[in-house]
This record gives structure tokens, C-alpha cells and sequence, in this order.
């Protein structure tokens, strides 16, 4: 079984990490980059199905060579075997569509190599700064591979070769189907999605795991392949900005966080002072 996890670097968007420029424009040079907080659930897909069937996972981004970082963070994470970055010149300022295209021609590229093809492909629910939820789908579009999104639970029958899953259905708490798709797949991971190991042998292996990926990631280098677009013979005018359809028409500026607070000390003795600070609460906690 060999899994790959797609992933992205994203601005870190914590108060006091973001940085803007006098319009309120993002300055992502200032901000620092840190890996999507929706592909830790995609990572953890690939995990459970690591653990359960065994296999390998490889993790794959489309990045600047800044993204390594991105790269070692999920390998520790999902306890990878191996790393990928598509990175060059001409790979910038994609969309979605331009980014699907430049993923699914370097997961084909996996095929050549003594691993072969992944039999599941997985990817997170949106990306933080985007948020279009676009990226997963065209992947599975360009690869030609059934999908299933919003996945929540699943587990694979290689005997079969089949994948089943529950999904919420529209991405609904309340609605959850049962689905199944032949391998190979793409599976979307949605956000409810919680790793299960209730054998005492898969939180064994899970521990054998965390050891072994320790020391692994410490020579993440060894274990990065980084590849370009002239290694995945893409044609520059159908990659980066140059094979971006998408046209934005504005930008909003983002929000800038309160530049200053205001601080009360108070004596946690004092019935007095809490009363205070519970009658300056009220009104938040009531919904105003």
C-alpha cells in the first residue's frame, strides 16, 4: 500500500505572526509559512492507513524551496517515508487549476519510479489562505481517479481492492453516508475526521513508527526528491501564473489585529474585583 498526502504552505495567520504593508495587503515575505492546518487531517488519513495496511507514505507539495520546511513538519507528522517538491520559476502564482495540473503530472511521474503510482491520494478539506477547496478535486480530475470528500472514517480491503469510507454528506454533521471507490483513489479528508486504533498491535506499530520517523527527519534532505518543470515535462504556458485561468478582480484587504490592549491587573481574592470582570463579560458571553 503506498499512500501520498498532498500538502501546502500556508501564511501563519496567529496573532502577531502576520505582517501587513500600509493598504493592509498581506506581506507574505514578513509572514512566516507554516503547513495548512486542514492537511493535518489528510496526514492523519494516511497514517491510520499506514499503521492498518502497512505500506509506505510519501508527502507532495508545489512550493518554493522554503516549503522543505512544510515537508519535514509533515514528515514527522505522518511518519513519512519520503518527500516531494515541485518547485521552480515557472511553477509561481498558480491557481488551483495550474497547481492541480503541475500535482497530478508529478504523481504520475511516481509511476516511473521503483515506488509506482500511489494507490490513495490524499488531500485536505481547503487550504487556509485560498479556501477554495478546489485543489483536491482537480488533482482527481487531472489523474483521472474516482474521489471521495468530506471523509471522515475509512478503511481499505486490498484483498479487494477497494476503499470504503463515511463521508458527511454536503459536508452535514447530521447527514453521514457509507461509501466505497476502487483503488486507486483520492480521498478529501474533512475536518471531523479522527484516526481510530483500537488494537493493541496498531498502537504498537504506531509507536514503532514515531521512533523510527524521529531520527529519519532529523536527514529530511536524504529523503527529499525536488523535482522541476523541465523534469516533469510540463509546458510553462499551462503551469504557474501563465496557465492560471483564474482572474481576480479585487482583494479585500485583511483585518489588521487590535494594535494595542489594555491590561487590568486584579486580586483573584478580591469578590469584588472578580464581580467586575464577570459584569464586563456578560455581554460577550450573551452573544452581543
Amino acid at each position: 500500500m503506498y499512500s501520498l498526502v498532498l500538502t501546502k504552505g500556508v501564511p501563519d495567520f496567529r496573532e502577531g505572526q502576520v505582517s501587513f504593508d500600509d493598504e493592509g495587503h498581506l506581506e507574505r515575505g514578513e509572514t512566516p509559512t507554516v503547513m495548512n492546518p486542514n492537511d493535518e487531517f489528510a496526514l492523519e488519513a494516511a497514517l491510520q492507513t499506514k499503521v492498518r495496511n502497512g505500506g509506505t507514505v510519501g508527502v507532495m507539495s508545489m512550493g518554493p524551496p522554503g516549503y522543505e520546511d512544510v515537508l519535514r513538519e509533515a514528515m514527522e507528522t505522518v511518519y513519512a517515508d519520503e518527500l516531494f517538491l515541485l518547485s521552480d520559476r515557472e511553477m509561481a502564482a498558480a491557481d488551483t487549476w495550474a497547481t492541480a495540473i503541475t500535482l497530478a503530472t508529478g504523481i504520475e511521474k511516481l509511476a516511473e519510479t521503483d515506488r509506482g503510482a500511489p494507490d490513495l491520494v490524499f488531500a485536505g478539506f481547503k487550504t487556509a489562505d485560498g479556501e477554495t477547496g478546489h485543489t483536491g478535486l482537480q488533482t482527481a480530475w487531472g489523474l483521472d481517479r474516482p474521489m471521495i470528500t468530506h471523509v471522515i472514517a475509512m478503511e481499505v480491503d486490498e484483498d479487494e481492492e477497494r476503499v470504503r469510507a463515511k463521508r458527511l454528506v454536503e459536508g452535514d454533521v447530521e447527514e453521514i453516508e457509507t461509501v466505497e471507490a476502487p483503488l486507486p483513489a483520492v480521498i478529501v479528508a474533512d475536518p471531523e475526521f479522527e484516526p481510530s486504533y483500537r488494537r493493541a498491535d496498531h498502537r504498537l506499530t504506531l509507536k514503532d513508527l514515531q521512533e523510527e520517523t524521529a531520527e529519519r527527519a532529523e536527514d529530511y534532505e536524504e529523503h527529499l526528491t525536488t523535482w522541476n518543470h523541465e523534469d516533469l515535462n510540463l509546458d510553462p504556458d499551462y503551469i504557474g501564473l501563465d496557465g492560471s485561468p483564474t482572474i481576480v478582480e479585487s482583494v479585500d484587504p485583511i483585518p489588521k489585529a487590535p494594535a494595542e490592549r489594555e491590561a487590568t491587573m486584579i486580586d483573584p481574592a478580591e469578590p469584588d474585583q472578580l464581580g467586575e470582570v464577570l459584569e464586563t463579560m456578560q455581554p460577550y458571553a450573551g452573544g452581543d
